[in-house]
């Protein structure tokens, strides 16, 4: 007899575990190995580099086609400088909600999928159901890919995948895709007295700045309202900007991270080249004043948009499993963009609202978690 958990006992479990991006989530990914092989679920891990983390993806039922994937992602964002008022690691239950990190966003849907194990393997399913879950997910989605190709490489042809995003539980068919970058702009260190004989990286770095800004109003300019997405265009914003050492030296250097959300159909490389080539016509009066004066831009992440699917077996699946005719679109960027890129039908579905990922005193609704049971649960009987 495996081990057995409820749906909040399962959540409990996971929470527990702090899975901050910064830290390894190879003790959630023990933890669940364990439970999985104590039902006699074999289960695969896929390190990063210096496997210091893993994703894990396992099979429930027979290695055959027609599977359907149960997707999330392990780790969860900070919470160091939030007001949290309980334990962020442990379940606290208050008028109807479960509070602690990670509970909308997004351990409760891998939670609800591994307390019915038990139910999957009594069923005596048909057709397999996969669980994939993935690392790094909160810092640009860098830990999906590889398993997402091993997964496509090793098992057979799946159906669909659901990804477990918190939408309320309704079903979601499109998300931007997203561009991470950060640009180093190497000026040249004088006086400040003497603004001819050096290169402010900081004033080259804030016309960069203010060049992004404006590809940004362009395309609000030229947005199409009709569209669902909020705000319906491709946004570009500056995150971070670092640079100078005092007052009155001008400055060396300067460094600035920035993102480009696209919108399902837009390239983001399009904006990269734009910015490209209005930095070559800066450098070379940068360099008249010394040869070391650059500016480098280099792409960290890169996760591409999930599209809308025409006739897409995910979103038929998933109408049947909630009974909903409708579907949404998110504006923030997910793995499901990559499941799609690697040829699945995918959607996103989970419980949860993303207005609480994030945030001190995350939450969820249980009658969430109970309308996710009910879909999985009807899942089950969809491949039994």
């Amino acid at each position: 007899m495996g081990d057995i958990y409820t749906s909040r006992e399962m959540i409990e479990k996971l929470i527990g575990f702090n899975t901050t991006s910064s830290l390894s989530n190879l003790p959630l990914i023990e933890f669940v190995e364990d439970y999985l092989k104590s039902h006699g679920v074999e289960s695969q891990r896929v390190y990063n580099e210096d496997k210091s983390k893993a994703n894990l993806y396992a099979t429930v039922g027979p290695k055959t086609e027609g599977g359907v994937v149960l997707s999330g992602h392990t780790d969860v964002v900070p919470v160091e400088g939030q007001p949290w008022d309980t334990d962020p690691w442990s379940i606290v239950e208050k008028e109807g909600k479960l509070y602690g990190r990670g509970t909308c966003d997004m351990k409760s849907f891998s939670a609800i999928g591994l307390a019915l194990v038990p139910e999957m393997l009594k069923a005596n399913l048909k057709k397999p159901i996969h669980f994939a879950l993935s690392y790094d997910e909160e810092v640009g989605c860098v830990g999906a890919p590889a398993m997402i190709s091993e997964m496509a490489e090793l098992l057979p042809k799946s159906h669909a995948v659901i990804v477990g995003e918190p939408t309320d539980m309704k079903i979601t068919n499109a998300h931007k895709g997203i561009l991470g970058l950060r640009t180093h702009i190497r000026g040249h260190e004088v006086h400040s007295s003497q603004v001819e004989r050096g290169v402010s990286a900081v004033m080259i770095g804030a016309k960069l700045v203010n060049f992004i800004t404006e590809m940004m109003a362009e395309n609000k300019a030229a947005a199409d309202t009709s569209l669902e997405f909020d705000p319906p265009y491709s946004t570009l914003t500056v995150g971070v900007i670092n640079g100078g050492t005092a007052g009155n030296i001008i400055a060396r250097d300067c460094e600035f991270e920035w993102d480009i959300r696209t919108m399902p159909g837009d390239d983001p490389h399009q904006f990269v080249k734009r910015f490209r080539d209005y930095c070559e016509t800066l450098i070379p009066d940068m360099k008249k004043i010394s040869d070391d004066c650059d500016i480098v831009t280099v792409i960290e992440s890169e996760v591409p948009a999930l599209c809308p699917e025409e006739d897409g077996a995910a979103d038929a699946l998933v109408r049947q499993l909630t009974g909903q005719n409708t579907t949404q679109v998110v504006p923030y960027a997910a793995e499901a963009g990559q499941f799609q890129e690697a040829g699945y039908s995918t959607i996103i579905c989970g419980p949860g609202s993303i207005d609480q990922a994030h945030q001190p005193n995350e939450f969820i609704e249980i009658s969430q978690v109970e309308l996710c049971e009910k879909m999985l649960r009807r899942l089950i009987e969809v491949q039994a």
